[in-house]
């Protein structure tokens, strides 16, 4: 079976490369190619566009920013459902909005090409590791043909539905990461603020009923002023934004995920899109004139 992967980022590159070393017959594409280096050592063939890389694949894999840029690589001049091969299936691994999935399955099987969204959670430790949680929309039957190459990159892949069903599950829980980094940012504040030691009061959330993966994971790069460069702040922000355009087209009300959208689209608007995505707790330290930091 032939794969064609198509974004080679954080996350798309570690996936790209268990796929090569798992000895699949894989061809690349990135805007920067330096990017595939670790794929083409492992095997892999490098393309120099997105149409090229996708000729003569059976299976296309996305790993692509968002609903924009899906939309551009299915649908603009030069894009990859012109190129791909009737009766290959495409696998979009990004997180995306109801409305451009539509858009583009209905433009996929007027061609004779399947499509499954199946966007990923557990970060680049799970992209590296192959261990990735994948939350997978489409017919069953289609999933069944692929389902040996997600394993390859996935260590908890569910099948949960109809089209769709992916994108709406990853929305629907990423969506906490964000509300739980707000949050804990406000509880260690709070007890900062009030005379405790910062690396005291996240060691008290960490065994507190609060506790969560956030407070695990990304309080200690709170605590040092790194703001976790593992993600990236207006990506963050794409994310919530997702968020409440599918609540948006569900009639769904989330005040919570409101507030919690403006406040990483103010710290995009004052860290910059590529600044690390815990940059948003800087906007309360900012407002309190306090540092939450370890020794």
């Amino acid at each position: 079976m032939k794969i064609a992967f198509i974004g080679l980022g954080n996350m798309g590159g570690p996936m790209a490369l268990n796929i090569a070393k798992a000895g699949y017959d894989i061809n690349v594409f990135d805007l920067d190619k330096s990017k595939a280096e670790p794929i083409l050592a492992a095997g892999g063939v490098w393309s120099t566009s997105p149409a090229e890389v996708v000729v003569d694949a059976d299976v296309v894999m996305t790993s692509l920013p968002g609903p924009k840029q899906l939309q551009s690589i299915a649908l603009d001049e030069g894009n990859i459902l012109d190129a791909m091969k009737q009766g290959s299936i495409w696998i979009d691994l990004s997180t995306n909005n109801l409305e451009v999935e539509r858009e583009i399955r209905a433009a996929a099987e007027a061609k004779g090409i399947a499509t499954l969204d199946a966007p990923i959670s557990g970060g680049t430790e799970g992209a590296a590791a192959g261990s990735l949680a994948i939350y997978v929309g489409g017919k069953a039957e289609t999933y069944e043909k692929v389902k040996d190459i997600l394993d390859v990159i996935g260590g908890d892949v569910k099948h949960l539905g109809d089209h769709g069903a992916g994108y709406v599950a990853k929305i629907s829980q990423v969506m906490l990461c964000y509300l739980h980094s707000v949050a804990l940012s406000e509880a260690l504040m709070l007890g900062v603020k009030g005379g405790v030691d910062p690396e005291i009061m996240l060691g008290i959330v960490q065994k507190s009923t609060g506790r969560s993966y956030v407070a695990d994971r990304y309080g200690p790069p709170i605590l040092e002023g790194s703001y976790d460069p593992g993600f990236a702040l207006g990506l963050a922000h794409k994310d919530m934004k997702l968020t409440l355009e599918l609540a948006k087209s569900t009639g769904t009300t989330l005040p919570m995920c409101e507030q919690v959208e403006d406040i990483y689209s103010r710290a995009v608007g004052k860290y910059g899109f590529d600044q690390n995505h815990l940059m948003a707790v800087k906007l309360l330290e900012e407002q309190n004139d306090q540092l939450l930091r370890g020794k």
